[in-house]
């Protein structure tokens, strides 16, 4: 039987606690550097109910974020961005004072662009800003939900092509380092394109969700770019409408757990001078269906 994320949960070893009435919940009494496998199956499926899930007061060496990390599975090494010394696995998510840019500036879902996407991703807060650096999460279960019978039925055979081409070519490659502190790797990269499903079914539920990005998501299978440009800008518009979101005030030791399968997410850039630093693992997923 599918898990029904519309039925509230009874967990044994953990407590949730939802912070929007769209998407979202904190998670109390997990220390994810000492959880035992049945503990971490609640997360999961904490994790299937609520589409992001958050941590508090979490303190994580690398390798016990890693380990965390891998209870869901294998875990991706990003292909573009540079890793964390000594740990490839990890991809630092840095902006010093004296950067005018962070990443994860625009609503996506990570590397959605690959042929088997990310199932979902981990970011843990080492330093936080006094104030600003939120991170917003939309439900595109609820997109989905949310659209017409009419537009659901033309979606529903439907695939859209997703490139990586913001990050792989020189030229843009240059200009996104030219103004952050994480770093993507220079040497020249093809870029890479992958076709996905317009509506995506996640196994373990049998939920349907809108899955097109405004950051990789460049048109629709058999359309050109521009003949697919106004039914896209409509479902990104579309997929962050404020009934469908949370936003989370990061702390240091907090943790994110979200699933890129269902939510998109936009990291604020709005404070300028200040540090920020985490560190995100990335989990591997299946081809869509």
């Amino acid at each position: 039987m599918p898990f029904d994320v519309q039925q509230p949960q009874a967990y044994q070893h953990l407590t949730t606690r939802p912070i929007s009435g769209g998407v979202g919940a904190e998670i109390e009494g997990v220390d994810l550097a000492q959880a035992e496998p049945q503990v971490m199956a609640e997360v999961h499926q904490a994790l299937l109910q609520h589409g992001v899930i958050f941590f508090r007061d979490q303190d994580l060496r690398p390798e016990e974020l890693i380990a965390a990390a891998k209870f869901f599975g294998p875990l991706n090494i990003h292909p573009i961005y540079l890793p964390l010394d000594g740990y490839p696995e990890i991809m630092p998510v840095v902006k010093e004072p004296t950067a005018t840019m962070n990443i994860g500036n625009s609503w996506h879902s990570d590397v959605s662009f690959m042929e088997k996407p990310s199932l979902g991703s981990l970011l843990y807060a080492l330093d936080v800003p006094p104030y600003g650096g939120d991170t917003i999460f939309a439900s595109q279960r609820l997109a989905y939900e949310g659209l017409s019978n009419e537009m659901k039925s033309m979606l529903g055979d439907m695939r859209a092509v997703h490139s990586d081409r913001i990050l792989s070519s020189a030229e843009s490659k240059a200009k996104r380092n030219a103004g952050r502190s994480t770093k993507l790797d220079e040497k020249p990269t093809p870029e890479v394109q992958t076709t996905h499903p317009v509506i995506r079914t996640i196994p373990e539920t049998g939920q349907k969700h809108l899955y097109v990005n405004e950051a990789f998501t460049i048109r629709f299978e058999g359309m050109t770019e521009p003949e697919s440009k106004p039914l896209l800008d409509y479902l990104y518009e579309h997929g962050h409408k404020p009934e469908f979101t949370c936003r989370f005030q990061w702390r240091k030791g907090s943790v994110a757990f979200w699933d890129n399968r269902a939510v998109q997410h936009y990291a604020i850039n709005d404070y300028q001078g200040f540090r920020r630093e985490m560190w995100r693992v990335t989990v591997e997923g299946e081809r869509p269906e």
